[in-house]
């Protein structure tokens, strides 16, 4: 980027950014599950061309390779606002920002390297895996940017409380990983030739629930030990916030299975996959450096 394209880009842009990339990466998840969920996953069967012949799918265009091919495109809009924001950032003159924007903006890279693999390898479960747990962390790489950017010198909490939204930040990541799991055993492949990992279903789905009962529970807990200890009202709210997005992708999640995995509401799960990871990260910031 250029002197004056980097002038342009002011240390007040920071906050406006922070939420584009916040909000660009949960796009990017759910348009990710739409290309699975459509059968599109191999809408482009090579990486890092559409096809061998063309970088676009346009001399083999249908709707599976548009599909994808949009997906892809995405990425560009990331990467421009990845740079933005790391201008930005260092306009600012703070380090903390800096190297948050600095690590949010290799996220895209490493995103795209990482769905080619997925492509290469038709559509792995385990790469695809992978690809939707680095989109997650982003989010919440995200949120902490956001969070950074008014209080970075409030004192951190010390104590059980803070252990309480650890346990609950992991069962949150638990419950994420093991979901990609639960996805990569059933039927929404991304293609109708790609494999599956091997794993039953039901028995995922099974373990998939019990975590989510225990992150549930971690939830209502640091809600209660939040309410005893009068913490400040935002972290009150933050963890009733996260307790009613619980809920209702629970709901989202136990529909779906009961009704042979719809493509809408997989696709709203995902959605809520990813408010969770951000949301779960509020939460610990909240506890973690307590404020009104």
């Amino acid at each position: 980027m250029s002197t004056a394209t980097a002038r342009l880009v002011r240390p007040g842009l920071v906050r406006p950014l922070g939420w584009a990339s916040l909000i660009a990466n949960v796009v990017l998840v759910v348009t990710g599950g739409a290309v699975r969920l459509t059968g599109s996953g191999l809408g482009c069967p090579t990486w890092p061309r559409c096809t061998d012949a063309s970088m676009t799918p346009r001399h083999s265009l249908n709707v599976h390779s548009a599909i994808e091919f949009g997906n892809r495109t995405l990425t560009f809009v990331l990467t421009a606002i990845a740079i933005a924001t790391l201008v930005a950032a260092w306009n600012s003159r703070r380090r903390d920002l800096r190297l948050l924007s600095l690590g949010m903006a290799l996220g895209i890279p490493a995103q795209a390297v990482i769905g080619g693999i997925t492509v290469l390898t038709d559509l792995n479960p385990w790469i695809v895996s992978l690809h939707l747990l680095c989109s997650m962390a982003i989010i919440g790489v995200a949120v902490l940017f956001l969070w950074r950017l008014d209080h970075a010198d409030v004192p951190v909490l010390r104590g059980p409380v803070l252990w309480l939204a650890w346990a609950n930040f992991a069962a949150a990541w638990l419950v994420l990983y093991v979901g990609t799991v639960v996805t990569g055993s059933g039927p929404h492949a991304g293609d109708a030739d790609s494999p599956r990992n091997g794993l039953s279903p039901l028995q995922m789905s099974q373990l998939h629930a019990d975590l989510v009962f225990l992150f549930i529970g971690l939830t209502v807990g640091l809600l209660f030990a939040a309410l005893a200890l009068r913490a400040p009202r935002g972290t009150v709210q933050a963890a009733g916030l996260l307790l009613a997005v619980q809920l209702a992708q629970s709901l989202i999640g136990f529909v779906q299975y009961f009704t042979d995995l719809p493509i809408v509401l997989v696709g709203f799960h995902m959605l809520g996959a990813a408010v969770i990871a951000a949301a779960v990260t509020w939460v610990l910031l909240r506890v973690r450096q307590p404020v009104a």
